[in-house]
């Protein structure tokens, strides 16, 4: 059983600058973490592995700084990894990034069962996932909260609806975008950290791709742009009012009012 699962590092602070002119997120020199919605994406390929056997690997994209939560992920247990980087990429749609991604993917093998998180803590779409098996042609299934049973051949999961719970059985090879709190995620090791110190991690680029037309990656391959961008304003003014509860009651009905809160 080969599985995959995509991961990616995002801002550890809400603290973030943008770029006007692109829109995009300026990445560099701030804190970063592995998005905590992979972590649970991770954990259950883990204990599938532990389960039914078989080898689990990562796969990133970004700029090389990204490697980290690779090793990060090798202290877990993973098996290998590898990083999709390469200038070109920059500024991607969520389209653009899930082929990029897909093409990493057919450069890295074949893979039984591929595993993402529902969702980035810095992009929030839920759609890189679902897009990444469109262009590798496999069947998906979205919003797992729950494995229900696993084999050598198929997988049967638990899939969150907004009025349902939904039970799904699809066949290998597949791909599933996990959802929080299917499993506790586990800390990585100090040991595996010693063990893992010199593993290798590809590196992988637009001329390891199998498509190396330059426009349907980063900017140029992006179905959308961002018109505008910015961080919200922060408004910390405050009153602090005195009086009897009738007093009080006047004046936030008054100050409501003004507002034109009713």
């Amino acid at each position: 059983m080969e599985i995959l699962v995509c991961i990616k590092q995002v801002p550890g602070t809400s603290k973030v600058e943008v770029d006007e002119k692109t829109g995009v997120l300026k990445r560099d020199g701030i804190d970063s973490k592995m998005n905590p919605y992979d972590l649970y994406a991770l954990e259950t390929a883990l204990r599938l592995k532990e389960k039914i056997g078989g080898n689990v690997s990562v796969i990133t994209m970004g700029p090389p700084q990204a490697k980290e939560i690779v090793k990060e992920a090798y202290m877990m247990g993973v098996d290998r990894g590898a990083l999709i980087s390469d200038r070109k990429f920059a500024g991607a749609d969520v389209l653009a990034t899930a082929y990029t991604i897909s093409q990493g993917i057919r450069k890295m093998g074949k893979f039984d069962l591929i595993l993402c998180g529902k969702q980035t803590t810095d992009g929030d779409t839920a759609e890189v996932g679902p897009e990444i098996a469109e262009y590798l042609k496999i069947p998906h299934i979205a919003n797992v909260i729950k494995i229900e049973e696993a084999s050598q051949e198929e997988i049967t999961v638990e899939m969150d609806m907004p009025n349902t719970i939904e039970l799904n059985k699809v066949s290998y090879p597949c791909l599933l975008t996990i959802d929080k709190d299917i499993f506790q995620p586990r800390l990585p090791s100090y040991k595996k950290k010693l063990e893992t110190n010199d593993r290798e991690i590809k590196t992988i680029c637009l001329n390891d791709f199998e498509d190396k037309n330059e426009n349907n990656y980063g900017l140029n391959g992006s179905a959308t742009q961002v018109e505008r961008i910015f961080p919200p304003s922060v408004n910390n003014d405050r009153e602090t009012w005195t009086g009897s509860s009738e007093e009080i009651s006047d004046k936030i009905f008054n100050k409501l009012k003004q507002l034109k809160y009713v």
